[in-house]
């Protein structure tokens, strides 16, 4: 089996990719939209055909890639029954078994941090991937999304714990900078579930944990209940850019931004702002085609643009041009993007 543990930096979310070297199929779990393209570019590059996605759960810090990831490569969306997804290709529960190839994977439902949560175990037990149940020294959290500390309690000991001692985990997430523990340390050293901690102690630890709520879940949450595939407006009723329309990375401040191969390709095809002062642009040179604005004008001057139209923002290095990109996304710009390195990069190549 081949396994690979991949990292979104702005949200700490490890995604995890599974394959059959033999037969080439794989699977990826808990993949983010935002890395769309590094996921499909380790694909290719493994000659691999991805045949599933699954979510673990339907997740309040970052939107799943599942969605998109259907429609460019023709990949199954999987979820948990109880997650209330819609438009997933196969529903699993408790006791469901998929296979990659030769690769068989049992499905544990876990849920307490949502309805929804499922963990996924290789049929040999020597590798479990727990999504947002179970951490390395810790659990997902139990105060929103159908969150129950007590259910949260019996999945671990009940689903996860009567697993081997050698069990590899794999968490949804790490903030510390640790990449998988085991079941044995765990049972050992999880100062909330651990150490023969009672059910009652788990309860009392959770109930004051008073975390922020997750800065993405009004837009994640209404996204993942559709697969990843992001609606007009978020829950509390402001607008969306549109995910999936270029070769989108995110920076890990949030910027959208594109390469430049991808403008050098797609330049006639959107329009695109170099945010310089007019004196920088004439002086240190500009691409055919593209319109000055000025940083401090841009706001005055995009209230004329069509906010469906692809929008491309350049600057010097990336850094002026970025600022501009996430603004014009607040403005309600859909197809917004920074170009990466801007024009000392564009020279350079």
């Amino acid at each position: 089996m081949l396994l690979r543990q991949l990292f979104d930096r702005e949200t700490w979310t490890y995604t995890y990719l599974i394959a059959d070297e033999e037969s080439g199929e794989a699977m990826l779990i808990d993949p983010v939209i935002d890395q769309l393209e590094r996921d499909i570019k380790l694909l290719e590059e493994l000659g691999l055909k991805l045949v599933y996605t699954l979510d673990t759960h339907t997740h309040a810090d970052h939107i799943t890639g599942s969605g998109l990831l259907r429609k460019r490569l023709g990949s199954k969306a999987v979820t948990g029954a109880h997650a209330g997804a819609e438009g997933a290709d196969l529903l699993v529960d408790d006791g469901s078994r998929l296979k990659v190839g030769s690769v068989e994977l049992e499905v544990r439902s876990t849920p307490g941090h949502t309805d929804g949560c499922i963990t996924v175990v290789t049929a040999d037990h020597k590798h479990a991937f727990t999504g947002d149940a179970l951490f390395i020294r810790g659990t997902g959290r139990t105060d929103f999304q159908q969150g129950s500390a007590e259910r949260l309690y019996r999945s671990i000991h009940d689903k996860i714990f009567t697993l081997p001692d050698d069990t590899i985990i794999w968490p949804g997430h790490d903030y510390r900078g640790m990449t998988f523990t085991t079941v044995g340390e765990e049972k050992r050293l999880n100062p909330r579930v651990g150490d023969g901690r009672t059910e009652s102690e788990f309860a009392e630890i959770m109930n004051h944990l008073n975390l922020p709520t997750p800065k993405k879940i009004d837009i994640a949450v209404p996204a993942n209940l559709h697969c990843g595939i992001v609606p007009p407006s978020s829950m509390s009723g402001d607008p969306l850019p549109e995910r999936g329309w270029a070769a989108i990375e995110r920076s890990p401040q949030g910027i959208p931004e594109v390469s430049i191969a991808w403008v050098a390709k797609n330049k006639g095809a959107v329009r695109m702002v170099d945010v310089r002062e007019i004196d920088e642009a004439q002086s240190d040179g500009k691409i055919e085609g593209v319109d000055v604005v000025p940083m401090g004008t841009v706001d005055e001057a995009s209230k004329a643009w069509d906010k469906e139209i692809p929008v491309i923002t350049i600057c010097r290095s990336g850094r002026r041009s970025g600022r501009v990109a996430l603004e014009l996304e607040k403005l309600g710009f859909k197809r917004i993007a920074s170009m990466r390195g801007g024009m000392v990069a564009w020279q350079s190549q």
